[in-house]
């Protein structure tokens, strides 16, 4: 026999009381004592349930679009012209789509803007079937895409707030963050499986269906509790009003500006990654695939960390540290030409990305007075449409100094700025961690 009897008892004694211990646990205190709080609302559910489809969708129309253009054309600069396409729109028009945002429903603004989201994906699809696709297309269809997401960023943005009391908003934020972090874990993932099963116009004809069904799990929302707040009599005097805002806030200014040079010069990542898993790494659409999962990976693991951290997390520290990681990665990938160490920068780039964002989107969110949250997320949007800068000026420098000096450019611009934002706008915050955001330096 291997135990005796009164081991046996013993055991026994010990099975029965964690059996009654877990007999015990109420499912809905032990989700309020965690970081998936938020979900106890079934508005946030749906909301978020609704992100899940359309970041999917997002990422894959994004990098499917960049894959297809290096292989129609094999130039970083059209591949850039892509990104600039794709996000120019969000630069020129977020503003007006941040007044919008205060002054429409919300909800019935994004129901409309993701089902419009599922034309360009289902044309491009068409274009491939049936042999006629061409490089202005993807740039037409990139434009339309973007000017779609100058109205619908700010309002889906803004929304979260409203969805959750304010004790659950990070955890909300959190939760949210990890739409994105799953997304780029699913769509490198099926990305080139899909293109080898169904080719190139089979992705984005489930892009489309994606959208779809967005717009289904939208439908079951509330949108009593998305009426906007009594504005200004124009949406001028509401732009000026939103603008003077930001401009009495430091902290939210300095966040706005290292996010536009991180959105500029993070952008070469995007840009190049097509070329350099081609070129550089001397792989195909496999190890694009590759890579971008391992970033999508390092990137859910953050935020999934930040998730289960909870209050622990310190937001201003997490977001300088991550800040100054993103800039020393692109650094260390522009000296790189091995496929494994390629894919362990990849992996540390997109945890510190992640990290970036969440902290970014959370401290904005808690910073904002709500009469004022759409311009201010339509500001704060900057950060990713000024990407679209970034695009055409690193696919510009990629070809004419060469892949590895315009990734480690980007990644030394964005190293020195965070240093420079954390040294003078973010001091105070840093030195005391306990100290209230919602005040000025």
């Amino acid at each position: 026999m291997i135990f005796s009897s009164g081991t046996k008892s013993t055991l026994s004694r010990f099975l029965d009381r964690i059996i009654k211990e877990i007999q015990t646990i109420r499912p809905n205190a032990l989700i309020a004592g965690s970081g998936l709080a938020a979900f106890r609302y079934r508005e946030y559910r749906f909301f978020w349930l609704a992100a899940a489809f359309s970041n999917i969708g997002m990422w894959a129309l994004i990098y499917g679009r960049l894959w297809l253009m290096h292989d129609l054309t094999n130039s970083p600069l059209m591949v850039g012209l892509v990104t600039t396409s794709t996000l120019g729109p969000v630069l020129l028009f977020s503003l007006l789509g941040g007044v919008i945002a205060d002054r429409v429903n919300r909800l019935k603004l994004i129901r409309s803007t993701r089902a419009m989201f599922a034309v360009p994906p289902l044309t491009t699809g068409i274009l491939i079937t049936t042999n006629i696709i061409e490089p202005w297309h993807l740039i037409i269809l990139s434009l339309s895409t973007g000017l779609l997401l100058a109205f619908d960023i700010p309002s889906r943005s803004a929304m979260i707030p409203n969805l959750v009391p304010r004790d659950h908003l990070a955890s909300a934020i959190a939760l949210y963050s990890l739409v994105f972090g799953g997304a780029s874990i699913v769509g490198p993932a099926m990305f080139a499986p899909l293109v080898e099963l169904w080719g190139m116009e089979g992705v984005f004809f489930l892009i489309g269906i994606s959208y779809v069904l967005t717009v289904i799990a939208l439908s079951f929302m509330n949108p009593d509790r998305h009426k906007p707040q009594t504005q200004s009599s124009t949406m001028l005097q509401g732009l000026m009003e939103g603008l003077e805002y930001v401009r009495k806030h430091r902290i939210i200014q300095g966040i706005i500006i290292l996010g536009m040079v991180v959105g500029a010069f993070g952008a070469s990542l995007e840009t190049l990654l097509p070329i350099y898993s081609d070129k550089i790494i001397t792989g195909g659409i496999n190890t694009y695939s590759r890579l971008l999962l391992s970033a999508g990976i390092g990137g859910l693991i953050a935020t999934i960390s930040i998730t289960i951290l909870g209050t622990l997390v310190r937001p201003v520290w997490f977001y300088v540290v991550s800040g100054v990681i993103s800039g020393c990665g692109l650094l260390i990938l522009s000296s790189i030409t091995s496929f494994p160490m390629a894919l362990l920068t990849l992996g540390i780039i997109g945890a510190s990305r992640g990290i970036f964002g969440t902290m970014s989107s959370t401290l904005i969110q808690s910073l904002s007075a709500d009469q004022f949250r759409g311009r201010v997320m339509s500001l704060h949007q900057f950060t990713w449409g000024t990407t679209a800068l970034g695009g055409i000026l690193i696919g510009a420098m990629g070809e004419g100094i060469g892949i590895n000096l315009a990734l480690g450019f980007s990644g030394f611009m964005i190293m020195v700025t965070t240093l420079l934002i954390a040294l003078t706008v973010l001091r105070r915050l840093l030195k005391y961690p306990t100290a209230n955001v919602h005040s000025d330096p």
